[in-house]
């Protein structure tokens, strides 16, 4: 970049002439669409946020989490993004080499189902193709139809380098994915067993945790009696059908309801068959019957109760759910079976009791919704012992650190008791397992350079998703290759993301980091999120109606807007609350640093040196907040604070510079103090640059307009001036701020209008106040009193008498009327109130904050009460 921290050309707006003013041209109102498009191109175009792994700056670096190919940008990515973004502008601005790294995953199961869906209009299907033209087919619509989500991520305003996107199927990474498969494989950690997984009938491939939705069903909970007299024994079921595999009963070894069972056998209803008791410490006593059937081929906890008892394991169930146990029930679909089952079970007199409806928790398969079904199946696994207890030692040891800190404890949980990974998908879409098999059974893993033997058949299984997403950190920045930019950004600064994909993909990222990359962990910092809630707290959901369209927002609020709204609640590990309402008001704060930003421009803002000399207790007043607000602004970035970061801001620039530095600098400026401009264009200089993060497209509109510079990108972050802190100005101001407010009210209260001006007497003689005397009357329309002034209103402000003459400025039966009716709706709600509280069953029965609510209402109608009646008192006589 020429020019580092744009300040490179110069500008009418850096100098100050006082004798002429030039003002930029800025509409009267922002129009986002107006800005964020040109902007965002811009910005593009002149390389802002390509980043250089041969320079000698400090890095920062964030991948971001790559977005499925078949995805579309929700509320959870605006989220996500936001903060990215945020972190990466700030970190560019402070000097810092910044790469923000996008991509997309090429999401295995969704995008087959997509492509699926598009040759079943054309009345094929996969098998008619063939699995070459298929992933073929796949290919041409990831062209065409693909990563929508990048360009609604332009919208949003993200800063990422599009010159390093990448895409979990392109060349590099593919090869980092056989890499590592064959450097996993050489270390025995991959292997090929029978394990329980997860398996979608619908999908017809096994899924990871993560591709499992879980959610409470209504279903029914069956009670079945095996055996007969005193050696029957009951277990309860919900999957009736299942039982037709049990190859055993479980019972706890010291229940004693059950010692005398333990070794014999029971007959299993229906089917004739033998099946031993045996003594599992899994099973709990206290559950139901303290009994459980056991299914090893069918449940993940069965199959373990199973290994551990060497029993068979029964498939009695097709990879459709279609039932395969030879008897009545064979061919029936599972969900058909269950009733059969149970029918054919009540008819032999097997029925201990039916309970419908029966809430439980049911998995389900998250791309088609289908019931998920386990089963015993030959996959490809993880060995992830010895990779989990890394990533948990990194974490423990402080290489890479969680936060919030709390969140640690629940990373621990998944991954010091992590169960091996199946990695292998029955699917044609994705990288495909790089094992081949010979001819008499032999097994090669092939690398990346290397050649299966003639005649060997390679396996035609795919990898999950998430094997070649958890290379993400590394793989997109060359690795197995040593370049410039795995040296110069790995390990990443921070991954952001959201706490509940914590276990499955975090964890992974560290295992495979610190695997591939000599012990180094991908991230020096993992910074958890929450959900993004309604209003109310409720779970965003298509079935409660309150799912919000970023892009609808964006396109109606502004992307600022969109943004500051949902950085404005996010607060770190805790879940973020929004509403149209806000949005609307985060809109107006984007106007009101529009509109304040232009009447300082108006009224010659301009940048420059800081006439230190010359600066009014005002002048010093904003500069010293305007140094407490950039450290604490500062500390709340580093602590992921991004919630306190937007009040700060926004607070500030409100509260602040609009409602009380502008209103100041308009009463210099007219006074002739000149060096006024000088000051407004360093606060709103500083203000932008500290907003820009937040509220990227406006800012930089503004903080072109007011210095002239290239652009906001890439200025230099604000930084604490010491010389600036004046405490004593503070003082000083608050104090006048504090008698403006209270005579503000008292104006209010005396029926008095905001414009309109009225006499009044201060006695500001040998106070701190007496300099402003001019800036107090301006701001509260209060002439200098004439010589037939008579006060009709008397306010004592800490020390300071204000004394005001509303003799015919208003209507005193008018406002007689208006206050005795106020005082006769405040007298009926002291009235309500102390008959709640002298009611004594209310009392007894109400809850404490219902109690404490209604207590603060009586408080509140005596100090009403009190107020009005000092008020008629003090209205001149009619």
């Amino acid at each position: 970049m020429s020019q580092l921290f744009g300040w490179g050309t110069s500008s009418a707006r850096t100098s100050l002439d006082l004798g002429i003013v030039t003002t930029p041209e800025l509409p009267t109102q922002y129009t986002p669409a107006d800005v964020e498009t040109r902007s965002y191109e811009r910005w593009v175009s002149e390389g802002y946020f390509t980043a250089d792994p041969s320079g000698e700056r400090e890095p920062y670096s964030i991948v971001l989490p790559p977005p499925n190919v078949t995805g579309v940008l929700h509320i959870g990515h605006a989220l996500d993004h936001s903060i990215q973004d945020a972190l990466t502008r700030r970190a560019r601005m402070r000097g810092q080499e910044t790469l923000w790294l996008p991509g997309m995953d090429h999401a295995g199961i969704a995008t087959q189902n997509v492509v699926e869906r598009e040759l079943a209009k054309e009345g094929l299907s996969r098998h008619d193709l063939g699995r070459e033209a298929f992933v073929e087919r796949v290919w041409q619509w990831k062209e065409e139809s693909g990563g929508r989500i990048l360009g609604q991520m332009k919208k949003l305003g993200d800063g990422v380098d599009w010159s390093r996107e990448r895409f979990t199927m392109d060349p590099g990474l593919s090869h980092a994915v056989q890499t590592i498969f064959k450097r996993l494989f050489d270390d025995g950690l991959i292997y090929r067993a029978e394990r329980i997984i997860n398996w979608c009938p619908r999908c017809l491939t096994a899924l990871s945790d993560i591709e499992v939705e879980h959610s409470e069903d209504e279903g029914e909970l069956v009670s079945i009696r095996y055996g007969d007299g005193d050696d029957s024994i009951v277990v309860a079921t919900t999957r009736a059908e299942t039982m037709l595999g049990d190859t055993a009963v479980a019972v706890h070894p010291s229940d004693e309801r059950y010692a005398h069972l333990i070794g014999r056998e029971v007959e299993l209803p229906l089917t004739g068959r033998l099946i031993p008791i045996v003594a599992d410490e899994h099973v709990d006593p206290a559950f139901g019957t303290g009994a459980v059937k056991v299914t090893p081929a069918h449940d993940p906890n069965d199959f373990e109760i199973g290994r551990r008892h060497s029993l068979p394991s029964l498939t009695i169930m097709d990879e459709r759910g279609v039932v395969t146990a030879h008897g009545p029930f064979q061919g029936l679909d599972r969900f058909e079976a269950r009733p059969a089952v149970v029918a054919a079970l009540r008819a032999d007199g097997r029925i201990v009791a039916e309970k419908r409806p029966y809430l439980h928790s049911v998995g389900h398969c998250s791309r088609c919704k289908t019931v998920v079904e386990p089963r015993l199946s030959l996959q490809w696994f993880v060995n992830v012992s010895p990779l989990a207890k890394a990533a948990g030692d990194a974490v423990r040891d402080g290489r890479t650190k969680i936060h919030p800190p709390e969140l640690a404890k629940r990373y621990f949980d998944w991954v010091d008791d992590m169960h091996d990974w199946c990695i292998s998908r029955q699917l044609w879409w994705g990288h495909r397992i790089p094992v081949w098999y010979g001819p008499d059974g032999e097994v090669v893993c092939v690398g990346p350079d290397e050649q299966a033997p003639d005649g060997y058949v390679q396996d035609p299984d795919v990898l999950d998703t998430w094997f070649s997403s958890g290379l993400w950190p590394f793989s997109t920045l060359g690795w197995p290759d040593r370049t410039p930019e795995l040296a110069k950004f790995y390990p990443t600064s921070v991954l952001v993301t959201g706490y509940d994909i914590l276990f499955f993909w975090v964890a992974r990222m560290m295992m495979f980091g610190i695997y591939a990359m000599d012990g180094e962990p991908p991230f020096r910092t993992v910074a958890l999120h929450g959900m993004v809630r309604d209003q109310y707290g409720k779970k965003m959901s298509k079935s409660f109606g309150n799912v919000v369209d970023p892009l609808d927002w964006i396109e109606r609020f502004g992307a600022d807007a969109t943004r500051f709204t949902l950085l404005r609640g996010a607060n770190p590990g805790s879940d973020v609350a929004i509403s149209e309402e806000w949005a609307g008001g985060s809109r107006n704060f984007c106007n009101k640093i529009w509109n304040a930003t232009r009447f300082a421009l108006m009224n010659g803002a301009v940048t420059g040196e800081l006439p230190v000399e010359e600066l009014t207790a005002a002048d010093r007043w904003i500069l010293s907040r305007l140094q407490e607000i950039v450290a604490s602004v500062d500390a709340a970035f580093e602590d992921f604070e991004f919630a306190k970061v937007s009040d700060l801001l926004y607070h500030f620039a409100w509260d602040e510079v609009c409602d009380w530095y502008v209103e100041l600098a308009k009463i210099q400026i007219a006074s002739g103090q000149e060096h006024t401009r000088l000051v407004l264009g360093h606060v709103f200089d500083s203000l932008l640059r500290l907003l820009h993060p937040l509220v990227p497209f406006v800012t930089e509109e503004l903080w072109r307009a007011v210095t002239g510079h290239e652009s906001i990108v890439v200025a230099p972050w604000p930084t604490v001036q010491e010389s600036l802190r004046d405490p004593s100005a503070e003082e000083e101001i608050i104090a006048v701020q504090g008698l403006i407010t209270e005579v503000r009210r008292f104006r209010s209260d005396q029926g008095l209008k905001p414009g309109q001006r009225v006499a009044a007497r201060l006695s500001l003689a040998g106070t701190a106040l007496a300099s402003h005397e001019g800036a107090i009357r301006s701001l509260l329309r209060l002439d200098q009193p004439s010589d037939s002034f008579a006060a009709t209103a008397r306010l004592d402000v800490s020390g300071v008498v204000v004394e005001i003459d509303t003799a015919g400025t208003i209507d005193v039966a008018a406002e007689r009327k208006r206050l005795e009716k106020d005082l006769a709706v405040a007298r009926k709600e002291a009235a309500q109130v102390a008959a709640k509280l002298g009611n004594e069953q209310f009392m007894a029965k109400a809850p404490d904050d219902v109690v404490t609510k209604v207590r603060s209402r009586a408080a509140q109608a005596d100090q009403d009460i009190a107020r009005l009646l000092a008020q008629l008192a003090a209205l001149p006589a009619s």
